[in-house]
């Protein structure tokens, strides 16, 4: 099969992974087929270093040959969709020559399970160190591990790597087991937690190993997982692994789809609300129970964040004079960069209406819900169930521009 062609069924086949790609990205379907190098598509992704600088990665299959069968998975054993295989050399390669052109940062490099887990596991292993050793690469490099490999062959991925990831899948075991019965989820936590421990180790003895740390991938909608359960387990990720991201994916149709899947996708509006739940668990100390009510699904008229203060209106007005860090940074439309701002700003004078004008803080949706020196929402506005109608359609303006 000429290179090109392997490229083209493996670059696209690769297009399924979110875990080193940025949310909001175009319906993903696997009935049709992007053209190759497609930013949005197949080919080139972009991911983000741990200082904060957007990279464009290879983003390639080492093979879409497959032992398992996974009902959600393109690539699933009983699919049938081209195949192909690179041999290591063939990535070394590609990579290389991509670099050189500028087009790309780095690889991101995941592989179908062929032989067995330690033998694809030892080839991913073998493009990265060839990379590193042989010719001295120093771009980015991202592997999908094999969660049944052997401890050691992860471990030693680490070295070459500057990210690894195992995908979790689904975010219940009963999901997984019936999807994928041929994965166990105790078998992907331990080889989580075996990144987990290596990194730690390198630290004590201060080696540089996954420097970015490691991520995963939950798909949504393919089984009856609600979002409530979806941010738990990824709150328990979290916590107990230290990963760095937790991507959601929305439920692609496949090809010759299994009874066991649904009919039809989730809405792409799902999985973008995950991220904004993610990002408030992340980066402002909610707890994923604190975003939900009584249902278990996030609204979809609203942000998470706007969502759990008109359901918190006792804790508002915030008197930004006064009030802590942890809370102002709570309020609709101020994030915490300008949270941080508005306390340093405090110091050194009272805070009135025109800072926050000055801030370009969303002041339609900071308004209702703080008070000033020469500020304070009326009356009118200490309805919640009016501020919802209102800020709702503003809401959906915003996303439709993203």
């Amino acid at each position: 099969m000429e290179l090109s062609t392997k490229l083209e069924i493996l670059a696209d086949a690769a297009k399924y992974d979110a875990s080193c790609a940025s949310s909001g990205a175009p319906k993903r379907d696997s009935r049709g087929r992007d053209g190759l190098g497609a930013s949005t598509g197949a080919g080139i992704c972009h991911s983000f270093t741990p200082d904060g600088r957007c990279v464009s990665l290879l983003k390639i299959l080492l093979t879409n040959f497959c032992q398992y069968d996974c009902q959600y998975c393109v690539n699933r054993r009983s699919s049938n969709v081209p195949r192909a295989r690179f041999r290591p050399r063939e990535v070394v390669d590609l990579t290389l020559d991509f670099y050189r052109r500028n087009y790309i940062d780095g690889l991101f490099l995941s592989s179908g399970i062929i032989r067995s887990a330690n033998y694809t596991m030892e080839q991913l292993v073998e493009v990265a160190r060839t990379l590193r050793e042989t010719h001295r690469f120093r771009g980015y490099i991202h592997l999908k591990t094999i969660p049944d490999a052997d401890p050691e062959l992860i471990t030693l991925a680490g070295l070459y790597a500057d990210r690894l990831s195992v995908n979790i899948e689904l975010p219940t075991d009963g999901g997984l087991s019936r999807l994928a019965p041929e994965k166990s989820a105790p078998t992907i936590k331990r080889a989580m937690g075996v990144i987990r421990l290596a990194r730690e180790e390198a630290l004590e003895e201060r080696r540089n190993k996954v420097p970015a740390g490691q991520s995963t991938q939950m798909i949504v909608g393919a089984d009856e997982a609600d979002d409530r359960t979806i941010l738990q387990t990824a709150q328990t990720l979290y916590g107990a692994y230290q990963l760095k991201r937790v991507y959601y994916s929305a439920f692609s149709p496949i090809p010759d789809s299994p009874s066991g899947l649904p009919a039809q996708p989730p809405p792409l509006l799902r999985e973008h609300r995950l991220y904004q739940a993610d990002f408030l668990m992340r980066g402002y100390g909610f707890q994923a129970d604190e975003l939900f009510q009584e249902a278990g699904e996030l609204p979809l008229d609203i942000d998470p964040k706007l969502a759990w203060a008109l359901a918190h209106r006792e804790l508002f007005p915030v008197d930004l004079n006064r009030a802590p860090l942890r809370l102002i940074a709570r309020v609709p439309g101020i994030g915490m960069r300008n949270a941080q701002r508005l306390v340093e700003l405090r110091r050194l004078r009272v805070i009135r209406y025109q800072d926050l004008i000055r801030l370009r803080c969303s002041m339609d949706k900071v308004k209702p819900f703080i008070a000033v020196q020469d500020y304070r929402p009326g009356l009118g506005e200490a309805s919640s169930a009016r501020l919802r109608r209102a800020l709702a359609p503003q809401a959906a303006q915003q996303l439709s521009l993203l």
